[in-house]
């Protein structure tokens, strides 16, 4: 379920979302933000994904886009964070800012400026490299600064998350907090003992303790006192019979079934998020890869036009084209570098690594060729796993539970009380007394509360339905785009390989027509280009597939077991 609320402010429209943010429901944000910008001229949005609980590859791709034509994107949360903040690159922020006003009088103008500015500048140049050099022989790293390179395999990563990821730390930590809820429930049921020790002095007055004023008369004080009252003793007391209660502690062991299946969803969750950043990381590492083959090919390209072009067989504009090329690949080398480099930035955040930690990856994209799964099994198999269908049907148990709770309440409760204490005028003066009593409680007339209580609860359980038919619904979409692909993406594997045999085959024939003089290096550069794209589709084709599968062992809830043996 996708909600999204509009709102301007101040020339800003601000987009809320809540709800999950995958399959159809991106094309519906889509939709609205397209409608939205084409009924105002160049508006300026902010998106607000604070209620947003999940994030699929399309919507990533639609965020990204947002942000690219100029939008705002807020976020909270461990996941939503990381995600913006793979979108908009580590260490910026996603904001907009108004254009500079060339009017303004804060504009600097060196002309305009007084003396006195220069002869600070002039002083600081001259107090600069001491400043420096005495910077740079007194400064040391932190003695607890990481020196060394950390390797992590995909496996590693997982591991390392599980344990602090802050995340999945606090679904932990909610679990735990269910279980202390489900044992003060049930502290309500086991008898109930306290000690009290009191030392009291009293004084009573006599019309007040009696009821009237004593006829004049008689010899009568008005008052009694002071005098001392002591106690020390334990009172206890005990629910013999209440199903009120009962059903109420049931509803609590329920609620503790529905905050673990909460935290194993969040585990899953997690793990989804740190292998997508994991794989996506290794393809900027093959785009880097892939980038300096490229460079050091355009070079020996260039290199062969030149001595070409020295023996008077070549001309200079192959020698310029060439050269062209190289530029052109060391520019795309150069941004392949910065894109794995905060890919890397975005794994240690999820990994909650020290941020002076250099890491490394040790595994590399490859190909599993694994048989189809079958989609009606897949989906009996996810219905069965996922901790968010568990989560949901303990929920439905516990609001039943509730919901006897309250019905329950009309029927009479049975309760023990008693003391036994030491009482008199003094410690020394104290007896033995005591005082038990079993008392039937059974209410008559509560106002409405009770029948509110069950008309509540039966609006619970009506909410709970929808929302099972809506996730029922919403497993089978996973689980269909998953499988198809997977699908796609094993055939987009299999003709990458075969695109990028026959590119190399294209600048091997290419580079010898050249050298012989048959042709020019226009033939060159355009099979360079090919191989560019080739090698480009098939990191790309490697990368869906490895996605495809870790989205289609989240949609059947087998993350754990694939990605963290």
């Amino acid at each position: 379920m996708l909600r999204i609320t509009t709102e301007n402010k101040r020339g800003r429209l601000f987009l809320s979302v809540e709800g999950s943010l995958s399959g159809p429901r991106v094309a519906t944000l889509e939709q609205c933000w397209r409608e939205l910008g084409a009924a105002s001229p160049r508006p300026k949005f902010c998106i607000n994904l604070c209620g947003v609980s999940f994030i699929d590859n399309a919507g990533k791709v639609l965020l990204k886009e947002m942000y690219r034509l100029g939008a705002e994107i807020v976020a909270e949360g461990c996941l939503n964070q990381a995600i913006v903040t793979e979108i908009v690159g580590p260490g910026r922020k996603s904001e907009t800012r108004e254009p500079k006003d060339p009017k303004s009088p804060k504009d600097d103008d060196p002309s305009k400026g007084s003396p006195f500015i220069f002869y600070v500048i002039f002083f600081s140049l001259l107090l600069i490299p001491s400043f420096t050099g005495a910077q740079t022989k007194n400064a040391t790293l932190p003695t607890n600064a990481p020196t060394d390179t950390l390797k992590l395999t995909l496996e590693q990563s997982v591991a390392l998350a599980i344990k602090q990821n802050p995340t999945q730390q606090i679904a932990v930590l909610n679990a735990a907090e269910s279980v202390q809820d489900k044992n003060i429930s049930r502290a309500d049921l086991l008898p109930q003992a306290n000690l009290q020790v009191a030392d009291s002095a009293n004084r009573v007055n006599v019309d007040a303790q009696f009821g009237g004023s004593v006829p004049k008369q008689f010899p009568f004080p008005e008052h009694i006192g002071p005098y001392q009252l002591f106690t020390a003793g334990p009172t206890f007391s005990s629910s013999i019979f209440d199903l009120s209660l009962w059903k109420r502690y049931q509803a609590a062991r329920s609620n503790v079934d529905v905050s673990k299946a909460n935290s194993l969803s969040t585990r899953e969750q997690v793990i989804l998020l740190v292998v997508s950043q994991y794989i996506g990381t290794l393809r900027a590492v093959a785009n880097v890869e892939a980038s300096r083959s490229r460079v050091d090919l355009a070079q020996a390209l260039y290199d062969q036009a030149a001595d070409l072009q020295k023996e008077g067989v070549g001309t200079g504009i192959d020698t310029l084209r060439a050269n062209v090329e190289l530029q052109n690949e060391k520019q795309r080398l150069i941004e392949a570098e910065n894109d794995r480099d905060a890919s890397l930035f975005g794994l240690s955040k999820l990994l909650n690594l020290d941020p002076r930690q250099k890491i490394e990856l040790a595994d590399s994209l490859s190909f599993f060729d694994t048989p189809q799964p079958d989609v009606e099994a897949s989906i009996e198999d996810a219905l069965s796993s996922r901790q968010e269908w568990k989560a949901i049907e303990a929920q439905e148990k516990s609001a039943k539970f509730e919901k006897q709770a309250s019905q329950y309440e009309r029927l009479p409760a049975v309760r023990f009380d008693g003391n036994w204490a030491y009482f008199g005028s003094s410690p020394g003066s104290s007896i033995p007394t005591y005082q038990y009593q079993g008392s039937v409680n059974m209410p008559l007339f509560t106002g409405g509360r009770i029948r509110a209580e069950i008309a509540k609860s039966d609006l619970e359980l009506q909410k709970i339905d929808q929302q099972k038919a809506d996730l029922r619904n919403q497993i089978a979409l996973d689980v269909k785009t998953a499988l198809l692909n997977l699908q796609s993406a094993r055939s987009e594997v299999q003709v990458a390989n075969l695109g990028v045999q026959l590119a190399k085959e294209e600048v091997d024939q290419a580079r010898d027509r050249f050298r012989a003089g048959v042709a020019n290096n226009i033939e060159v550069i355009s099979a360079q280009d090919s191989l560019s794209r080739a090698n480009d589709n098939q990191i790309a084709a490697l990368y869906r597939f490895n996605q495809a599968r870790a989205d289609f062992a989240r949609a059947v809830g087998q993350m754990e077991k694939t990605y963290a043996k």
